[in-house]
């Protein structure tokens, strides 16, 4: 049975990259989430003016992998106790967050958050919220960095060395 997710973890091209190549992963796309524009474009979610948040949308095999094993793939690529910022990137857009469409979801998130608080001594910031809407980005930000490999990317190149 395939499943769906939507997670917030910075710049949205790292992100991508990261999760397409992960076992269980079937298909991925990046777009702007969770905002109060509608189709908004790079340069409106880049201006702050949005509240959208740069997303991955997640399509998995859940017969293969879980929710859980999606999630901590995500805290492996994030720092979630940084609210709006991942790496040099900084504003809104780039806020943390894991967005659900099944509500059975909200209680696993929930107790993976609780989880990874345990962890930090700092808050974690990392949202947890139903979708209220997704954009799907401009054509050129799909599969960016396959498409440029010298691309920008905030995550580290030993994160991409030690998938599992």
């Amino acid at each position: 049975m395939n499943k769906e997710i939507y997670l917030a973890g910075g710049c949205f091209w790292g992100v991508e990259k990261y999760f397409q190549a992960l076992p269980g992963i079937l298909d991925t796309d990046v777009g702007y989430a969770n905002g109060y524009t509608e189709n908004p474009t790079y340069d409106e979610v880049c201006s702050g003016t949005t509240g959208h948040a740069e997303t991955l949308h997640v399509v998995y095999d859940a017969g293969l992998v879980d929710l859980n094993y999606i999630l901590g793939h995500l805290y492996n690529i994030i720092d979630p106790t940084t609210k709006n910022r991942q790496g040099p990137d900084m504003g809104e857009q780039y806020r943390t967050g894991v967005y659900f469409t099944d509500p059975a979801e909200e209680a696993v998130i929930a107790e993976s958050l609780n989880s990874l608080q345990k962890l930090y001594s700092a808050p974690v910031v990392v949202e947890n919220l139903l979708l209220s809407c997704y954009y799907k980005a401009e054509e050129y930000h799909q599969k960016y960095l396959d498409k440029n490999p010298g691309g920008y990317c905030h995550i580290p190149q030993s994160k991409f060395n030690a998938q599992s």
